[in-house]
């Protein structure tokens, strides 16, 4: 590999996320459970939320909205207002949720900065992303932090034009196939797979990647061991 920046995906790569957002969900469809059966609801809200991308983006914030809408939608906008507040609480609280850093992240981060230059490739919102990077005590160890609202080939582009290197020169290490991963490769750079046991329905994908510059591992230790 000729790579000089390494950029990590942060929520379930650095840090612990899609749990808190399952967590607050099953409290979200017992709110609910009198109109519609969980099942319904879930699909109901993966429906309301993947509508809602354009409009809002990812993150805590547009869940809230897409959990207010599907509560509107399901209850044919008689749900009680007293309910639309506890809904509004649990985006609250999942705004102040600690930062819990998964196994391994720090030692890894330490190993790789005086080799490459370090960033932090992201989506979402930035006021929430910029908070929990904050409160995870990571900030030091990167030389630039990227929050797109999208993750796709053209925003990767961006990214690289920026850090004034060539596409072959980054490789990216993050949870989600279809957003860390597919575009990284498309556009030329290498890239390394390391699975959470939770991700997001809209994360999913079925393809099988063939392709030399791709590695899957099970810890993000073995990074240390292949860059």
């Amino acid at each position: 590999m000729s790579i000089k920046v390494i950029a990590f995906d942060a929520d379930d790569t650095l840090w612990v996320n899609e749990p808190y957002f399952r967590r607050t969900e099953e409290e979200f469809y017992k709110l609910l459970n009198e109109f519609l059966q969980q099942h319904a609801l879930e699909r109901e809200l993966l429906k309301t939320e993947i509508g809602n991308l354009k409009l809002y983006g990812y993150g805590v914030k547009g869940f809230i909205l897409s959990m207010i809408e599907t509560a509107l939608t399901v209850t044919n906008n008689t749900i009680p207002a007293e309910i639309i507040g506890q809904i509004i609480n649990l985006g609250k609280a999942l705004l102040d949720e600690p930062i819990e850093l998964l196994d391994g992240v720090e030692e890894v981060l330490s190993g790789l900065k005086e080799r490459y230059h370090l960033v932090v490739a992201t989506k979402g919102d930035l006021l929430d992303q910029e908070r929990k990077l904050k409160k995870s005590g990571l900030s030091h160890y990167f030389h630039h932090i990227e929050i797109m609202s999208e993750k796709d080939d053209a925003n990767y582009l961006k990214l690289v034009k920026h850090l004034d290197i060539q596409p072959d020169e980054l490789l990216m290490i993050g949870n989600s196939l279809k957003s860390d991963i597919m575009p990284v490769l498309n556009i030329g750079g290498s890239a390394i797979h390391v699975p959470y046991h939770i991700t997001w329905a809209h994360e999913q994908i079925e393809d099988t990647i063939d392709n030399e510059k791709f590695e899957s591992i099970v810890s993000i230790r073995e990074i240390l061991e292949m860059v």
